[in-house]
C-alpha cells in the first residue's frame, strides 16, 4: 500500500486529537473513517474533520464498512480487548490507546486474536518515544549500571481534584473505569518500569487506599513493593492527592545508581563496580569512588503520540520496527493487577497471576458500583469485555 487508511473507534479527548493529528501531520497516514456512539461526538466529527471522513454510529457498521486498512481503538478501558478482537477478525491492522484492557484475562484473548490474524498489533505507549526514557533503557540494557539492585519509582505527580472526579459518573468507578490511579494514570509508568529494566516482577505486595484523598470507589493512593527473579526489589508509590507531586525513578546496580527526575538523568558511576570492591577492599570503612555524571538527553519530550502513529504507519509501508508491539501491554497491567489483588487479598501475590481469581474478585466490586447501579438501576450488567 501506499498510504495507510485509519479507522477511530471512539472519539473522546484521545479518539479527537489522533483524528486531528491523523489529517494533516502523519505522513503515510489517511484518516478515512470514525465511530462513536454519542450523537455529539458525531457532530464534533461532522463539524472539525474532512468531509471524506466516513462517520458511523455502531461498531458493527464501522467495522463492516472496509473503510480502512488499521483501526485506532480509543474508547473505554473494558472495550479496547473486545472492539480488537473484532476488528482482527474483520481483517485490520489494530492500534489500542492505553491500557490494553482492564483484566489480563480479557487482554490475552486480545493477544491470542492478534497472533491468529497476522496483522500488525500497537498500543499507544507514547512515552516510549521520550528520548528521556531511551536513554535510560540504553543505559540499563548496554550493561552501563550492571546488574540491578534496586529500583524506586515515586510518581505522585498525578493530581486530580474531585471537581475532576465528579465531572463524570463513569470516572475512577469499578464498572466505569475498572480502577484509578494505576489504570488511568499510570499505565505509562508502569510500562516505563518494566521496559526500562527489562524486568518483570516475580511477586508483589502492595498497598492501596480505595477512596483515601478524594469521594471515589477506587485507588487513590498506592504504595507497593516487588521482588524479580535475580534477587532486586521494587517500589513504586503513587497518589492523585499530594500538591506538589514528585516523579523520581531511580535505579541502583553495580556499577552505580541512575536518577530520572527533573527531565534529566544523572548516572552516579563507580569506578570499580560495587560486588568487586567489596571482594577486594580491606581497609574497614570506605567505599568505591564514584563519579558524578550528567546523562545527556537531546529531543525534548520526542514525538509522543505522533510518533508512535508515525511508526505504525511506517512499519505497515516499510517495515519499520514497533516502538510499542500491542502484545506487551499484557505487561504492565499484570503488574497493576498484581497490585489490586494484594490489596484486596491482603496478602502477596506471585507472578504469573492467577487471572481468574482476579477477574472473580474484580467481578464483585463491579456488583457494588455506583457507576453501574446509576446507570443500570441497581441491575449488575456484564462488562466482560462487551459494555
Amino acid at each position: 500500500m501506499e498510504q495507510v487508511r485509519y479507522g477511530i473507534i471512539g472519539i473522546g479527548n484521545m479518539g479527537s486529537s489522533h483524528a486531528l493529528n491523523l489529517v494533516d501531520k502523519i505522513k503515510g497516514a489517511q484518516l478515512t473513517a470514525i465511530c462513536d456512539t454519542s450523537p455529539a461526538r458525531l457532530e464534533w466529527a461532522q463539524a472539525h474533520l474532512p468531509e471524506s471522513v466516513q462517520k458511523f454510529d455502531t461498531p458493527e457498521a464501522f467495522f463492516a464498512s472496509q473503510a480502512m486498512d488499521a483501526v485506532l481503538i480509543a474508547a473505554p478501558h473494558y472495550d479496547h480487548p473486545v472492539l480488537a478482537i473484532q476488528a482482527f477478525e474483520n481483517g485490520y491492522h489494530v492500534i489500542v490507546e492505553k491500557p490494553a484492557g482492564v483484566y489480563t484475562k480479557a487482554v490475552r484473548e486480545m493477544n491470542e486474536a492478534a497472533s491468529q490474524s497476522g496483522k500488525l498489533f500497537g498500543i499507544m505507549y507514547n512515552q516510549r518515544t521520550s528520548p528521556l526514557y531511551t536513554k535510560l533503557r540504553d543505559l540499563v540494557h548496554s550493561g552501563e549500571l550492571g546488574n540491578i539492585k534496586r529500583t524506586n519509582w515515586i510518581i505522585t505527580n498525578w493530581y486530580r481534584s474531585q471537581s475532576y472526579y465528579n465531572s463524570g459518573g463513569w470516572r475512577a468507578t469499578w464498572a466505569g473505569e475498572g480502577g484509578g490511579v494505576l489504570l488511568n494514570q499510570d499505565p505509562h509508568q508502569l510500562d516505563l518500569w518494566q521496559w526500562t529494566t527489562g524486568l518483570m516482577p516475580k511477586r508483589v505486595r502492595a498497598f492501596c487506599h480505595f477512596g483515601k484523598y478524594r469521594n471515589i470507589e477506587v485507588e487513590d493512593d498506592v504504595t507497593a513493593y516487588v521482588e524479580y527473579e535475580n534477587g532486586a526489589t521494587g517500589v513504586f508509590v503513587t497518589t492523585v492527592g499530594e500538591a506538589p507531586g514528585t516523579n523520581r525513578f531511580e535505579l541502583s546496580g553495580d556499577n552505580g545508581k541512575i536518577v530520572v527526575e527533573d527531565d534529566k538523568i544523572t548516572f552516579w558511576r563507580l569506578r570499580v563496580p560495587e560486588p568487586q570492591f567489596n571482594a577486594e577492599y580491606t581497609g574497614g570503612f570506605g567505599q568505591p569512588e564514584c563519579w558524578k555524571c550528567d546523562i545527556p538527553v537531546h529531543g525534548g519530550h520526542g514525538p509522543q503520540h505522533n510518533g508512535i502513529l508515525q511508526n505504525f504507519t511506517n512499519a505497515l509501508l516499510h517495515g519499520e520496527k514497533l516502538i510499542a508491539p500491542g502484545e506487551e501491554g499484557i505487561r504492565g497491567l499484570t503488574i497493576s493487577n498484581a497490585m489490586h489483588l494484594s490489596a484486596w487479598t491482603d496478602d502477596w501475590v506471585d507472578l504469573p497471576l492467577d487471572e481468574d481469581l482476579f477477574y472473580d474478585k474484580l467481578q464483585e466490586k463491579i456488583k457494588n458500583s455506583t457507576f453501574r447501579k446509576e446507570t443500570a438501576g441497581g441491575k449488575v450488567l456484564d462488562v466482560s469485555g462487551t459494555h
